[in-house]
């Protein structure tokens, strides 16, 4: 019998990409989203435009006991959308709702086996001043206080699915994702996370011009490239372990190093103007140690690689736009 996957946020970033692989796996796959994927058709046997708030969409979709699901559906965007704290109570209202939609639905259709993906914001915001030693170790997420209602949200949710599995007999995997990237993401609009920003601006930018950065561009942060992403989220749903389980890169840059890598990648020496901007924590970096130890693996990928794939698919965009 051809296994079956439904993904949850399909026509998103990561989902789109995670219907790739799937496919490229053999699964017959349902993915399920408010929009279609922006970039590229998508690969999925059968695509549902669908608002998972609405009970009645879940039971639509959620309509077989699926080998896997993968819930990815959620309200998000870069630090322009999360930390200006004008979308927390759309933020906090959508995502839950149809976290608890999605669970629920899935233990009363006896689905084992289901991803869902968090954040590394919900890592507490006082382990993240120092931008040069950031602690986001799993067991680091209590006292719990993350710097946004995303991340709060995030961590109600996580508590949510491992609930169920303690409960219900589920075997529902939880990872933090930290800053993913890479071709086939939203690049401009409000929404788009540092890399796809950055990509934007130097692309966008004359030879010797200036690009504006938010802050002193001192603040680190770690990014995963897709392709990476996707393996680990394959791995951790098909493991024993049920998380929570950061899936990110453990190669920390400053935001001012990642300009200055871009830079290179596109051949542009630019000047940088520091404006005001919401910037979030100061430091964030994945703590690797336990991805490793229970599944025998982590993301290795160096940035560079990831930058060059990404800058080369972005600059087409903005040339395709102008």
């Amino acid at each position: 019998m051809q296994k079956q996957a439904l993904v949850l946020g399909a026509g998103g970033f990561i989902g789109s990409h995670l219907v790739k692989r799937l496919k490229a796996e053999g699964f017959w796959v349902r993915g399920v989203d408010l929009k279609f994927p922006e970039f590229a058709e998508t690969e999925a046997d059968d695509f549902v435009i669908g608002d998972l708030r609405e009970q009645s969409i879940c039971r639509e979709v959620i309509d077989r006991r699926f080998d896997e699901v993968y819930q990815l559906a959620a309200d998000m965007g870069g630090a322009g959308y999360i930390f200006t704290g004008q979308h927390d109570a759309d933020i906090m209202h959508n995502s839950a709702t149809i976290n608890l939609n999605v669970v629920d639905l899935c233990h009363k259709r006896n689905i084992k086996r289901v991803f869902y993906s968090s954040s590394a914001c919900m890592y507490p915001a006082y382990n993240q001043e120092d931008p040069d030693n950031p602690n986001c170790a799993e067991d680091s997420a209590y006292p719990a206080a993350p710097d946004s209602e995303y991340g709060w949200e995030k961590l109600f949710s996580e508590r949510l699915y491992l609930a169920y599995n303690r409960n219900f007999g589920m075997q529902c995997r939880v990872a933090r994702f930290h800053n993913i990237f890479g071709p086939e993401g939203t690049w401009t609009g409000g929404k788009e996370k540092a890399p796809a920003a950055i990509c934007r601006k130097v692309a966008s930018a004359a030879q010797g011009g200036e690009i504006e950065i938010w802050g002193d561009g001192t603040q680190t942060r770690s990014f995963l490239f897709i392709d990476e992403c996707v393996e680990g989220i394959l791995r951790l749903t098909r493991s024993d372990f049920e998380g929570p389980v950061n899936i990110g890169s453990d190669e920390m840059v400053s935001i001012n190093q990642l300009v200055d890598m871009v830079s290179e990648i596109a051949g542009k020496p630019l000047r940088k103007r520091h404006i005001d901007g919401p910037l979030g924590v100061r430091g964030r970096n994945s703590d690797n140690r336990l991805i490793e130890e229970k599944l025998g693996w982590r993301p290795n990928l160096p940035l560079s690689e990831g930058l060059k794939q990404t800058y080369a698919w972005i600059e087409r965009q903005v040339k395709g736009n102008r």
